[in-house]
């Protein structure tokens, strides 16, 4: 595993279906190593703080590998490192092999996972796509987004190493399988609104799906 690239923005103004929007969304590759912090990378930032950044929502990894499942999905679109937003690009981290609460080493820095990506306008916005939120949720290829638990320098190329897998082994694909076809394994849907790596947000969702369930059983 390794960091491909380290992409940065800060927000800026663009209009969107005749409507100003602010959007850190358009991310750049940067090759210099890059202090990684509690809250964003050096250089970084979110727009609305109100869906974007936070503590749980530090840093956005994206698998390199989904770039050319994309490409032959969309056509002949240009798609740099940073296309999707995130500031990482990564090698050999995909979403099925990815747990809730695992933590990774890399560079100076530790970061452990809290939560899949999901999609807001903006993507569809950086695509000019209405349908790019829809692909993302049905494809699952979400990326997912990591806490800061050690800040330190991260510079691409980088190698990631898993220091600790979380015991229950719930990955990010699984989270959003819940999240896309609705609750239908209690079992599942009981481990991870226990998991305290996974933000209260996604709990509370967790446990109201259960309960629905639960309720039609």
């Amino acid at each position: 595993m390794k960091v491909v690239s380290l992409n940065v923005a800060v927000p800026h103004t663009v209009v969107w279906k005749g409507h100003e929007v602010r959007t850190g969304i358009f991310k750049k590759p940067v090759e210099e190593p890059v202090m990684m912090r509690r809250l964003n990378l050096d250089g970084d930032r979110q727009a609305d703080l109100t869906v974007h950044g936070g503590p749980a929502k530090a840093v956005y990894a994206y698998p390199s590998e989904h770039y050319p499942l994309w490409k032959n999905e969309l056509g002949e679109v240009v798609l740099p490192w940073g296309m999707f937003g995130e500031n990482l690009t990564t090698e050999g981290m995909i979403e099925h092999e990815i747990h809730i609460g695992d933590k990774f080493r890399m560079g100076d820095a530790v970061v452990m996972v809290t939560q899949p990506r999901t999609p807001c306008y903006k993507l569809a916005l950086k695509f000019e796509r209405d349908d790019m939120l829809k692909r993302m949720l049905t494809n699952g290829r979400s990326g997912f987004y990591l806490a800061v638990e050690q800040q330190g320098i991260v510079k691409a190329g980088d190698a990631i190493q898993r220091i600790h897998e979380d015991p229950e082994r719930i990955s990010i694909a699984e989270i959003n399988t819940l999240y896309r076809d609705g609750g239908k394994d209690a079992n599942l849907l009981k481990r991870a609104a226990n998991l305290e790596a996974l933000p209260e947000s996604w709990r509370d969702y967790l446990r109201e799906e259960l309960k629905s369930l639960e309720q039609a059983t």
